[in-house]
């Protein structure tokens, strides 16, 4: 991991995903490019009236300044940071300077559970997930260690879900982690024997691995939605962060019905990071 995107928007969560940016800088001795969004109107950046000159470059001025005094904190110290300051309009345009910049990673800081706002209600933060094309970790606290000992990886191991499954090896590969593979079980149409299960998820490691390696490393779990599969196994095992796979502009993927990667990341107070599809 060499380069580290942070989104900023001078809000507390916006802090915490620098922070959190800050923690995986240095153990992977990464570079954070801290991101200012200045949206203004097209009329104020090309107008050649002299008063409108001159308050564009106010409103500038005043941004950057407000950025810079946003950067000064104890955590960045001995930190490559590079603050970056586009025009654009719509948090969509992320992975435009994540391209140009060829970073690997996107921090971005979300609301937290228990009733507060969702994150995937037309948030800046959806908008990003939704168009990124590299990993995208949301955080909705104030980071404390960000350790990835124990990442979950939940899906329904489908063909669609190999990509991300293969994105997700990589990226975990070079870092200490385990790994663990998850495998909800529901009950109704969408039920399964055992069998059933153990041929899906055998089908899929030899598409993806080419080998069936992990096939005793799968784990397997009934509940009422997947949901709650997810976040109960998550919270039973001790896990550091959940990965989901992501359908891009069609949002996080619905691995059976419904919004199921949304209300995960809604909802869960660990970590969540998002892998495309």
């Amino acid at each position: 991991m060499n380069k580290i995107i942070v989104p900023i928007d001078f809000s507390k969560h916006s802090e915490y995903a620098l922070e959190a940016a800050s923690i995986l800088a240095k153990k992977n001795n990464a570079e954070i490019l801290a991101l200012h969004m200045l949206e203004m109107a097209n009329n104020m950046l090309i107008d050649s009236e002299d008063d409108q000159q001159m308050q564009t470059i106010f409103y500038l001025k005043l941004a950057e300044k407000r950025f810079h005094e946003f950067l000064d904190k104890a955590y960045l110290k001995d930190l490559n940071v590079t603050p970056i300051v586009k025009h654009f309009k719509v948090f969509s345009e992320v992975n435009d300077v994540a391209k140009e910049h060829q970073a690997d990673l996107i921090v971005m800081g979300s609301h937290g559970s228990s009733g507060l706002s969702e994150i995937f209600v037309g948030s800046n933060t959806e908008k990003v997930v939704r168009h990124s094309e590299i990993p995208v970790l949301i955080v909705k606290q104030k980071p404390v260690n960000l350790k990835f000992e124990t990442v979950v990886f939940a899906c329904d191991f489908s063909e669609e879900m190999i990509q991300p499954y293969l994105k997700a090896c990589q990226f975990f590969n070079e870092t200490p982690s385990s790994l663990k593979l998850l495998y909800v079980n529901l009950p109704g149409a969408r039920f399964k024997s055992s069998t059933e299960m153990e041929t899906t998820v055998a089908n899929f490691l030899e598409r993806a691995d080419g080998n069936l390696n992990k096939i005793n490393d799968i784990h397997y779990v009934s509940d009422y939605t997947v949901e709650e599969g997810v976040l109960a196994f998550a919270n039973i095992i001790g896990a550091d962060l959940i990965a989901m796979p992501t359908h891009g502009r069609k949002g996080i993927a619905h691995f059976f019905s419904g919004s199921i990667g949304e209300d995960i990341a809604n909802h869960s107070i660990l970590p969540v990071m998002t892998f495309r599809i």
